[in-house]
């Protein structure tokens, strides 16, 4: 049981997988109904061999909106990871190589996004971008890349004085060989624990900003949304809530785990 968080991400990667060709097909699972099929007549029905976690307060199958959520949070969770790891690890390694006045730039503009909580600068940005999958995209790469920013910068202002370094400046390499020949294969293992905890952030923070309204709209699925409507009827039906909160709960450990065990993986002066 030691490798169980592998295993729950693999899980999860493969529900979103089926969510999303679901999604897009207009499919439904086997003897299920569609994420966004209304059924009055089971109004949050509890699980049965109909539907296996329930239904919530509009009559739609729990399941099959939980795996449309799934591809929803880590599509968005995977795409901005990517995006602000390029970005943000562009900047770190212009910063830390070349230093000066432009090191002091991007690490004060870095400053001023710290200053502020991340997930306030989001819900910031998402309210005036405005809701949808498009700008929710947007408002989180704005908020996400300073980590990776930071940590590139210091990792590559000890580098840059490492003896192949220099050696490949004397022998006249230039700027983009040394940065990324030379000093970027050194800050994968960093930026990939990083990118792991990201990720972890990322759903949650897609799920905050769907909670509130500025995320996801109905009628597709959001786990921040499925919450949102659930703590309503959390007394009358405590299974609606309980399933995306798992889900949730269950995705965002497993993956923080992840990171824990491939930190140590990668740490080199760890001891066997």
């Amino acid at each position: 049981m030691k490798h169980w968080a592998g295993y729950v991400v693999l899980f999860w990667l493969l529900a979103a997988l089926l969510g999303l060709l679901l999604s897009v097909s207009g499919l439904a699972l086997p003897g299920f109904a569609q994420a966004d099929q209304i059924d009055l007549s089971h109004l949050l029905a509890l699980p049965d061999s109909s539907a296996w976690l329930g239904r919530d307060d509009l009559g739609r199958d729990i399941l099959s909106r939980l795996l449309e959520g799934a591809s929803v949070a880590l599509s968005v969770a995977l795409v901005v990871t990517s995006i602000t790891l390029l970005f943000g690890t562009l900047l770190g390694l212009l910063a830390g190589y070349y230093g000066g006045w432009l090191d002091r730039l991007l690490m004060q503009i870095t400053d001023v996004f710290l200053a502020f909580p991340g997930i306030l600068l989001a819900i910031a940005f998402a309210a005036v971008l405005g809701p949808g999958l498009l700008n929710l995209v947007m408002a989180l790469c704005l908020t996400s890349w300073v980590g990776y920013a930071r940590l590139t910068r210091v990792q590559a202002l000890s580098l840059r004085q490492r003896q192949h370094v220099q050696a490949a400046e004397s022998l006249g390499a230039s700027v983009p060989r040394i940065l990324l020949r030379h000093i970027l294969p050194l800050l994968a293992a960093p930026l990939l624990v990083e990118a792991t905890y990201g990720i972890a952030g990322l759903v949650i923070a897609e799920a905050s900003l769907s909670f509130l309204g500025l995320g996801i709209q109905a009628p597709h699925a959001s786990w921040g949304s499925m919450l949102r409507d659930g703590v309503r009827y959390l007394l009358v039906a405590p299974h609606y809530v309980l399933a995306v909160g798992f889900s949730l709960m269950s995705l965002v450990l497993a993956v923080n785990v992840l990171g824990d065990r491939l930190r140590d993986a990668l740490d080199v002066r760890r001891s066997d």
